[in-house]
């Protein structure tokens, strides 16, 4: 995707010009995937722009606090939830996720998050990319902890992460009582093997469904069918 100061969907807008983060293919995949049924309260941890937060408003009723610790982010998804048709039910708050934790346990239905995934690398030059990215901030063991604490009984942990990192994310998140009950295995074409999973966790363990998807065709022509369905409601050409 193009990093332009704005990305246009049908039904709202995203100016990004203050957040490291600019729209991306992970973000607008979590928000088109992470089920939404029977769900009235959703947290966003880590919101960026606000594009998931926005996204899931369009797909539910749900009121939904998004979470951000950079406050020039934070101020910028603000503006862009502001000047969305769902701004009564959208809510931006810059903060980080544990000292959130501390005054909302057992909130949400749903909580989701693409989070930051690098661990033990070489930093961006530029502060707040770095803390976009990389998960000093945010290591799993406190994202998948306070979670735990912040969700509801029957609540869910929605997130998508790089192939390399699911599996220690998994046993992270069952040893704070979240156990995988979906998940979806992200090609870039069936050529690839999956560079990115879409994962959903429960506290109580139960059938695990698991499919994939490709983004591309073989060839590199088009978007897959099964891509554009699950984000047609969102993207301009499809």
């Amino acid at each position: 995707m193009a990093k332009n100061n704005w990305f246009q969907f049908k039904q709202f807008r995203i100016n990004q010009q203050q957040s490291a983060m600019k729209v991306g293919t992970d973000g607008v995949l979590l928000g088109a995937w992470a089920g939404v049924s029977q769900v009235s309260t959703i947290l966003d941890i880590g919101t960026g722009t606000g594009v998931i937060a926005l996204m899931l408003a369009q797909r539910s009723n749900a009121r939904i606090t998004a979470i951000e610790i950079e406050k020039n982010a934070a101020g910028e998804a603000a503006e862009n939830a502001a000047n969305s048709p769902w701004s009564e039910r959208v809510s931006v708050l810059n903060t980080s996720l544990q000292d959130f934790v501390k005054t909302n346990p057992g909130t949400f239905d749903l909580i989701v998050s693409n989070p930051p995934f690098f661990t033990n690398s070489q930093k961006s030059k530029c502060n707040y990319l770095a803390m976009a990215k990389h998960n000093y901030l945010l290591p799993y063991g406190d994202l998948v902890g306070c979670s735990a604490r912040l969700l509801a009984s029957g609540g869910r942990l929605a997130v998508i992460l790089p192939a390399l990192s699911a599996n220690e994310f998994a046993k992270t998140a069952e040893t704070a009582g979240l156990f995988l009950i979906r998940q979806t295995q992200v090609r870039p074409d069936s050529f690839k093997r999956p560079h990115r999973f879409l994962m959903e966790f429960a506290k109580n363990t139960g059938k695990r469904t698991v499919d994939s998807m490709n983004i591309h065709t073989d060839d590199g022509s088009d978007f897959t069918e099964d891509y554009k369905n699950l984000t047609r409601a969102f993207y301009l050409n499809f």
